[in-house]
């Protein structure tokens, strides 16, 4: 074993005991909510907590609809190095007069939601507390495309990552990038400028890549997309060369430069938070906004499939004992959620499900094989439109309706944000296999709607309560 691995696997096992520890005298489920950007994670953990606190209609919520949570509150979060999640913030722009979807989370945060319960057993009633506090850490999706990067080195990682823009739509996209790659050569003297430049470059086609037409997902580094407080740094001035997976780099080189800077990414920015917080998960929950590639067609939904099989590589997944629990926290539960439900009627959300369970089967053989449960839903946690039917031609159609956000179109009608309407965006196949086939392409539609008012202070939602069932019931037993 490398002398690196055994210093991570002394990193994930210091991270377990502190939080074992920690867990003897105030018991603590750290639930991990990710997803790719644009998936819905910040408005998954605000609508979760909205419904917790304020006593939502969550039927499939035993502990809920058995009374056996008697309060729900917000404490501050352990981790003083993390800043706190702006749960009321996005709930006002969610509630507001104005109300929106809250911008996309830029930086990592924390939220921490202590329930007191009565527990179901006899034994259980005496012993235990009756308090559990739920971790909730949320950061931004781009971040998650890191993680391969730990198993992989910077000549790998260059040799895959210009193969990858040489085919499909990511070609076109890449000719500027690819423009100032010819101009590099990597054994020549190391050179700032040119780093620099081909950094921007690189850039620039990673954000391409993500427009809506295209829709692509598997484009690490994700900090070169997101970089909160790196903007500027050279940990960021890097970019693959067209070299070979097994290149040697003399010293001084330019291609010795982005190696040392690649490798410094790795080391200070992907492993802090893959050890300092994705590694100390107990469950977690993958958002996966498939409708959006979908639309973009099946290479999208394919580059979708790849992004989230490498992502789902680095987590530690397996059933608990106490000497897992001790070294090193394994997630046992995983949830693969399909959101944004309710762009959808009802009749298509079996399919929809059908399509993620396609998307991610190899991911959860791999999690089946180590001992870790495995569910699937499509789910909004906050329900933007109702079922409606309109009759065209004879036929009759299975809608949604709702207030599509200013600037979607169907065809040459444009929507103002304000004006309601019933649309048909299309029946998903019976077989799953079409999304990957690009049969469908052209022949879906799903357009952006804005948050509905809530009613009586709760908003609706499509299985919310599966989703907490699944991830945090059991502990509330």
């Amino acid at each position: 074993m490398k002398l690196s691995d055994l210093l991570d696997s002394s990193r994930v096992a210091a991270g377990g005991l502190r939080d074992f520890a920690t867990g003897l005298v105030s018991p603590t489920l750290r639930l991990g909510v990710t997803g790719l950007s644009r998936a819905g994670k910040t408005v998954f953990i605000t609508a979760l907590i909205h419904s917790m606190l304020k006593g939502g209609r969550l039927p499939a919520f035993e502990a809920m609809t058995q009374g056996r949570i008697t309060r729900c509150f917000l404490e501050p979060q352990p981790d003083d190095d993390l800043p706190r999640f702006a749960y009321e913030e996005h709930l006002e722009s969610l509630s507001g007069k104005n109300r929106r979807w809250p911008e996309g989370t830029r930086r990592i945060s924390q939220l921490r939601l202590s329930i007191e319960y009565t527990p179901r057993g006899f034994l259980a009633r005496n012993l235990s507390r009756g308090v559990m506090h739920l971790d909730i850490v949320d950061y931004p999706g781009e971040w998650l495309l890191d993680l391969p990067l730990m198993k992989m080195s910077y000549a790998e990682w260059s040799a895959a990552t210009v193969a990858a823009s040489r085919s499909g739509s990511q070609l076109a996209r890449a000719t500027p990038w690819h423009e100032t790659l010819r101009t590099l050569d990597a054994m020549a003297p190391a050179n700032e400028a040119a780093a620099i430049a081909a950094a921007e470059r690189f850039t620039a086609y990673l954000a391409s890549c993500r427009d809506d037409d295209v829709s692509l997902s598997a484009l690490p580094p994700g900090r070169f997309l997101m970089p909160g407080d790196y903007v500027g740094s050279p940990l960021l001035a890097f970019s693959p060369l067209d070299v070979s997976p097994a290149v040697f780099f003399p010293k001084d080189s330019l291609g010795a430069l982005m190696e040392r800077r690649y490798d410094s990414y790795v080391a200070k920015i992907v492993k802090p938070f893959f050890f300092g917080h994705f590694a100390r998960l107990d469950r977690q929950i993958v958002l996966v906004d498939a409708l959006t590639a979908l639309n973009a067609g099946a290479g999208a939904v394919k580059d979708l499939q790849l992004a989230l099989g490498q992502i789902l590589t680095c987590f530690r997944q397996g059933s608990n004992s106490v000497i897992s629990s001790v070294f090193g926290h394994r997630i046992d539960r995983i949830l693969f959620a399909a959101t944004k439900a309710d762009m959808l009627h009802h009749t298509s959300h079996d399919r929809l499900e059908e399509i993620l369970k396609l998307i991610v089967e190899g991911a959860m053989q791999r999690a089946e094989y180590s001992g870790a449960e495995l569910d699937v839903t499509a789910l909004a946690a906050i329900r933007a439109t109702r079922e409606a039917t309109v009759t065209q031609k004879g036929e009759t159609l299975d809608c949604i309706a709702g207030i599509p956000e200013k600037g979607e179109n169907i065809g040459t009608t444009r929507f103002d944000g304000e004006t309601e309407a019933a649309i048909f965006p299309g029946d998903l196949p019976k077989d799953p296999r079409a999304a990957l086939d690009g049969s469908l392409e052209g022949h879906l539609r799903f357009l952006r709607f804005r948050p509905p008012a809530p009613k009586d202070g709760r908003f609706p939602h499509i299985r919310l309560d599966r989703a907490a069932e699944f991830l945090i019931g059991d502990r509330l037993a």
